[in-house]
């Protein structure tokens, strides 16, 4: 028995009232940059600590300052986005981007502590 296409789903206002789901994502995404900031100060300091100032604890504080400088941007983005009435979908290259950056972040963590 085939769904014909008009069924596919309840049919959406044109003056969809979104109540205060975008405000709700609109924090989240701000804790979350909370979160990742609080992360790559212990990670810095962590490399700082471990290594003592040698060349590779500079890098390490390099790439852990580019990916939340690029989580950063991104979730900037998003939040200026989620302040106007009718918001976009977060776009995959953006979604793409914050996710390298926290896996970024986590493998850095491991390869601290190992």
């Amino acid at each position: 028995m085939s769904v014909p296409a008009d069924a596919a789903g309840p049919p959406r206002p044109e003056g969809r009232d979104p109540g205060l789901q975008p405000e709700r994502t609109r924090l989240a995404w701000r804790r979350t940059t909370l979160s990742c900031a609080v992360v790559a100060v212990l990670a810095l300091r962590q490399a700082l600590m471990a290594a003592g100032g040698s060349l590779g604890a500079v890098a390490g504080v390099a790439v852990v300052a580019l990916l939340w400088l690029a989580f950063l941007c991104v979730a900037h983005r998003r939040v200026r986005e989620l302040a106007t009435a009718q918001p976009a979908a977060l776009p995959a290259g953006a979604a793409l981007a914050a996710t390298a950056c926290t896996v970024g972040l986590a493998v850095f963590a491991v390869a601290l502590i190992r």
